[in-house]
């Protein structure tokens, strides 16, 4: 059977890859995907071909090629597959770039638990009622539609999670998203930053929009925001935030 898989094996270690991820890494011959995420999983009976993270079209392309060979292929990501991810890398490809020889390769996407699912799971529910994702990255969008949607995300009272918040080469990104929201929202709206979660170097800070400081974010973080009715509440020694699931 000519097959590809495209999987996410979570934010961590093994204990976020699902039942299901895990059967396919078994089932698979060769492991295609972004060098630190393979390095997760390689063992000896796997042929790993690892590539950079910004050539996700080329990475997709080859993939296919692998399967049409009769290669039992697993495209691998972080997080899950769908969420800023390579299943849409994959679909792109077989949409603008279709080659007969991929005609006969099974294409399914299998869910992993997301960046945000983590982030908000340590800190309580602050996507509890109806929120939206967000990337800031400006390289395949103009930062003016990512203007836009945060300024109408925020008008409709969203909870939002934000991926690709800030590198060396994108500084102004996250800070200029704070600035948006908080001319349109409460200055103490919850703020999540979450970084490595699963991972030793996990860092968790609960902040609020007006004390945000973007230059505590990297590549690595998850930024969480919570809509007008966001509430921290204490628990013991920890505090939580969350999202309420009413408007009453």
């Amino acid at each position: 059977m000519k097959r590809l898989d495209v999987i996410g094996v979570g934010p961590a270690g093994p204990e976020w890859v699902t039942p299901e991820t895990r059967e396919l890494i078994e089932q698979a011959t060769d492991l295609v995907g972004y060098g630190p995420y393979l390095d997760r999983l390689a063992s000896e009976r796997h042929q790993c071909h690892p590539s950079d993270n910004r050539v996700e079209l080329e990475r997709a392309a080859g993939a296919l090629d692998l399967a049409a060979e009769g290669r039992s292929v697993a495209v691998v990501s972080g997080g899950d597959p769908g969420i800023f991810a390579m299943a849409a890398a994959l679909c792109e490809v077989l949409d603008h770039q279709a080659r007969p020889e991929w005609a006969d390769v099974e294409f399914e996407v299998h869910p992993g638990v997301s960046a945000l699912q983590a982030a908000a799971a340590r800190v309580g529910a602050p996507l509890g009622h109806d929120f939206c994702a967000i990337s800031l990255s400006d390289n395949l969008k103009p930062w003016s539609v990512i203007a836009n949607r945060l300024q109408l995300a925020a008008r409709a009272d969203f909870a939002m999670a934000f991926y690709n918040p800030r590198s060396s080469s994108r500084p102004w990104q996250l800070g200029e998203a704070l600035s948006l929201l908080r001319a349109e929202q409460p200055g103490e709206t919850p703020v999540v930053f979450a970084a490595a979660v699963g991972r030793p170097d996990e860092w968790v800070r609960m902040t609020t929009l007006a004390e945000a400081d973007p230059t505590e974010v990297d590549m690595r973080t998850v930024v969480l925001v919570g809509n007008s009715r966001g509430r921290y509440v204490r628990h013991g020694d920890r505090w939580f935030v969350y999202s309420p699931r009413d408007y009453l």
